[in-house]
């Protein structure tokens, strides 16, 4: 058996401290090693005449060209797959949006200099988000600039009591700006986990929320979900869930130990939404690394709901979905283009469940 070569990392940040950090645990890690340093655009430009790095870690905030305006002037001609490295603390929030939207594969948050012995294990984590980025295949952003009409909306009594459900990570930022305008206003509430450091979910729900037809928010505690509205699950230390109250829907933001390494988690959020509205689910999971969300899909399937996945050809890492399609919880493999259409198609139609041979 051949062992694969680490692959090489193009480190772009303005702060000496970062770089040694980021290259540290870089080196530690058997799959990687650091190909060069840059501490903003232009130094990384004049770098990329002559490297051939496999992955990029990028800043954006830095003196000179800023990182937003690099990805921008080198996707498009080498896509290298990319994963910015921000701050949710400094006001990049939307740049970082921006960024992920143009196709930076994924969103990091730099390592916290007063972490003491949790640095370590933050580091573990961000390579292996680098690898999986470095694997990945990167897909140039489009974002819509006005709103979709290209599905029928719902009678509004058709909506009543239907619950969308969604579920992504790695890649799932760009594939999300591409789906959720599709869907009308007044279409069924969508809850949503996508995995992104605490501080940016906010400014996710933000810029969702100019280019859908629906109402985007972050979601708060005990929010009561509504028609037309999509609920972004808080990043953070909480997860969310669906529950029932008095004859309503309502999200609710928990304690408890992250899932699949992830919190939020899509699998918590999913198992709710299988318990509470049962076979009135529509549930999608995009690409993201992992497997978190397979398991929450199998409930849903079990509960009556109709289950979506996206296919491997449009996955920026055919990961969650790939596990949900192998376990049997996705009943359709879809491609990204055809997700929102589909689980509107799906409203009020009765899914056959597992097992059951009526």
């Amino acid at each position: 058996m051949i062992a694969h070569r680490p692959y090489r990392v193009l480190i772009v940040d303005d702060s000496a401290l970062i770089r040694r950090i980021l290259a540290e645990g870089i080196e530690r890690s058997p799959d990687l090693e650091v190909a060069g340093f840059a501490s903003n655009g232009e130094q990384a430009t004049e770098l990329l005449a002559t490297l051939t790095p496999d992955v990029i870690t990028l800043d954006l905030e830095m003196p000179g060209m800023d990182g937003l305006t690099f990805l921008r002037s080198y996707l498009r001609k080498r896509p290298i797959p990319t994963v910015v490295i921000s701050s949710a603390t400094n006001g990049n929030n939307n740049m970082a949006i921006q960024a992920v939207e143009a196709g930076a594969v994924d969103i990091i948050s730099k390592p916290r200099l007063n972490a003491n012995a949790g640095l370590a294990v933050m580091m573990s984590d961000v390579c292996a988000r680098i690898v999986a980025a470095a694997k990945s295949r990167p897909r140039l952003g489009h974002v819509r600039t006005e709103f979709s009409r290209s599905i029928a909306p719902l009678a509004p009594s058709a909506a009543m009591n239907w619950v969308f459900a969604i579920g992504a990570s790695t890649g799932g930022i760009q594939a999300l700006s591409q789906e959720l305008p599709k869907f009308p206003a007044g279409s069924p509430p969508i809850v949503l986990v996508q995995h992104m450091p605490e501080g940016f979910t906010r400014s996710f729900a933000n810029r969702m929320d100019m280019i859908c037809p629906m109402d985007v928010v972050e979601a708060q505690d005990g929010d009561q979900i509504r028609p037309g509205c999509i609920y972004v699950a808080p990043g953070g230390d909480r997860h969310m869930i669906v529950e029932r109250q008095a004859g309503t829907f309502r999200a609710r933001l928990i304690n408890g130990d992250p899932v699949c390494y992830s919190r939020p988690s899509v699998d918590v959020l999913f198992q709710s939404v299988a318990q509470h509205c049962g076979r009135r689910t529509v549930a999608s999971l995009l690409t993201g690394m992992g497997r978190d969300g397979a398991d929450g899909m199998m409930a849903i399937r079990r509960s009556g709901g109709a289950t979506f996945a996206q296919n491997k050809e449009t996955c920026v890492v055919f990961g969650m979905p790939s596990v949900a399609q192998k376990i049997g919880a996705a009943q359709h493999m879809v491609p990204l283009d055809e997700v929102a259409q589909r689980m509107m198609q799906a409203v009020g139609t009765r899914q056959r469940i597992p097992g059951d041979q009526t």
